[in-house]
């Protein structure tokens, strides 16, 4: 996400796998992102067993993952089933259009950590901020987490407004219909 003051864009390059694995001989989980490609080909859920190479994330301000740039990707085993019903939703992911078509609401960090990071509706981007757009060089980055899932998610908690550093010590705070507003086109269950 590029934020600018009151505005902001999205460029949706792909997904994050969180992998529960072994990467340079030591057992941990790590983040990975794959492109829309490789997500359409293999399909990746929650509990697909899988092996591939990826490259260090070289700006982590950038990025929400430390593995880029996946290849040799194979698909080891693919789960028997997977809750589609309620949440947190761990089925297949939609393609990157229709998530940047059903708009996004803010979600709050923790909720995000303990109850959303598994969900496909679940999401944290890399935000770059350009603080004056008259010095498109000063930029300062953090990272935000969002929902795109059903408005009546039992677990949905929007948390604080996010605030957006301006020139000269102004600050924005991007209220809460600026949310409304992105999801509005979308009845609750939808």
């Amino acid at each position: 996400m590029l934020r600018s003051f009151d505005q902001s864009s999205h460029s949706y390059l792909g997904y994050v796998l969180r992998i529960e694995g072994v990467i340079d001989e030591k057992q941990r989980e790590f983040l990975v992102g794959i492109g829309k490609a490789a997500q359409a080909k293999h399909g990746f859920c929650v509990g697909t067993v899988v092996s591939g190479q990826s490259e260090p994330v070289v700006d982590g301000r950038l990025e929400v993952v430390e593995f880029y740039k996946t290849s040799k990707l194979k698909v080891m085993e693919q789960p028997a089933e997977v809750s589609v019903k309620a949440p947190p939703w761990l089925g297949v992911p939609v393609d990157l259009e229709t998530y940047q078509q059903r708009g996004h609401r803010r979600l709050d960090v923790q909720t995000y950590q303990s109850k959303c990071s598994s969900c496909v509706w679940g999401c944290k981007m890399a935000v770059e901020m350009i603080i004056d757009q008259w010095k498109p060089w000063q930029k300062k980055h953090r990272q935000e987490t969002f929902c795109y899932g059903p408005k009546s998610c039992v677990f949905y908690q929007a948390g604080p407004t996010h605030k957006v550093p301006g020139r000269k010590g102004m600050v924005w705070e991007e209220e809460d219909w600026v949310d409304e507003e992105a999801v509005a086109h979308r009845s609750m269950d939808e």
